[in-house]
């Protein structure tokens, strides 16, 4: 397959080396297209930019890249989207550093629909994957696509929720939409190309390297109408996602959870900073204008055991003391209640409610 001309010249563009968003952005705004920067001499180019990028420009790009993307392009689930494309995400054209070429698998139509990205911790407990799960099929049926960013933990799981309703999914990656990072997540990016899409500004080939990651953060938030943060410690590279869709004027939610737990520290401290705390996934949607109908739980299947355990973490002496029963008595329901999923054991031997 031959790359239609301008397609090609944007490429040649974009690829040059060392060149740089910001020397793009610059060469743009003179000459206006990328295949008026392609045309222009060297001596031109260097009144603009640094000489060793006039002279890589001019050099231009090596063939063999260009012929990989060719081929890459012959799948039909495959697309590469230019800032001046009509199939373009409208929503990033409003933010400061829109991409300006996307490399996109499966459907194009979720990128112009209305979104919510949720996003948080890669070493999330069960209680935060169900709440991921949850809140984002819940926003799938309501009509919203889910963002996120195909990493473990939070963001599997909201990508699996936001793929079990018609809103489906989109995933934001960092790196080249010829390669799945991480590798433990093969079947769901499959999923995702079928059902959902997926989406990167690095182009083919780009490894998973770590300044990738913060700065696809930009594209979760800028696609969506806000950012729901699950799980996250004061560490997390979520918080950057919720830091920039503030930047951006997005709405930026929270979960709160336990005091006692290091994943909601930082939940917490986005809520200090007035984030909307969220207790259920129709607080969001009657914030963003969307409705959904949640199912009440039936009290009536919760074991009377659960009177006692709480939503915060506790270990079966404490458990023991507060119900009365011994800690065989216990250790023979909380063996059924997990094997029910009712509750999730924790390190030092405690055990957590899972609603």
């Amino acid at each position: 397959m031959a790359l239609e001309s301008n397609l090609r010249d944007w490429l040649k563009f974009i690829l040059t080396p060392g060149l740089g968003s910001e020397g793009q952005r610059k060469l743009l705004q003179v000459f206006g297209s990328p295949t008026a920067v392609l045309q222009q001499p060297h001596s031109t180019l260097n009144q603009y930019v640094r000489q060793p990028m006039a002279r890589a420009i001019a050099e231009g790009v090596d063939e063999a890249v260009l012929a990989s993307t060719a081929n890459w392009l012959e799948d039909p689930l495959n697309r590469i989207l230019t800032v001046a494309d009509a199939d373009y995400p409208q929503a990033l054209l409003n933010i400061p550093d829109p991409p300006l070429l996307l490399y996109v698998k499966g459907r194009l139509d979720l990128l112009n629909t209305a979104s919510l990205a949720i996003v948080g911790s890669r070493n999330a407990t069960t209680q935060g994957l169900r709440n991921a799960e949850a809140f984002a099929k819940s926003a799938s049926e309501a009509g919203l696509s889910v963002v996120s960013g195909l990493a473990q933990g939070i963001d599997a799981a909201a990508h699996r929720g936001g793929l079990q309703a018609a809103g489906a999914s989109v995933a934001v990656v960092g790196t080249g939409l010829d390669k799945v990072y991480p590798a433990s997540n093969r079947e769901l990016a499959h999923q995702l190309a079928q059902q959902g899409c997926i989406v990167s500004e690095f182009p083919l080939g780009t490894p998973p390297l770590p300044a990738n990651f913060p700065r696809r953060n930009r594209i979760i938030s800028g696609l969506s109408l806000g950012c729901l943060v699950v799980e996250a410690s004061l560490q997390s590279g979520s918080l950057i996602t919720a830091r920039m869709a503030l930047e951006q004027g997005r709405d930026v939610f929270a979960i709160p959870g336990s005091i006692h737990s290091p994943q909601s520290k930082g939940c917490h401290s986005l809520i200090k900073q007035g984030a909307k705390l969220v207790e259920s996934a129709q607080d969001i949607l009657e914030e963003l204008g969307y409705h959904h109908q949640p199912i009440a739980a039936d009290p009536s299947t919760e074991h009377p055991l659960f009177d006692h355990l709480g939503f915060d973490p506790v270990d079966t002496e404490t458990l023991s003391q507060r119900s009365g029963l011994t800690v065989a008595e216990l250790s023979a329901i909380l063996l059924r209640l997990e094997l029910e999923g009712a509750i999730a054991p924790l390190p030092g031997g405690r055990y957590q409610r899972i609603t």
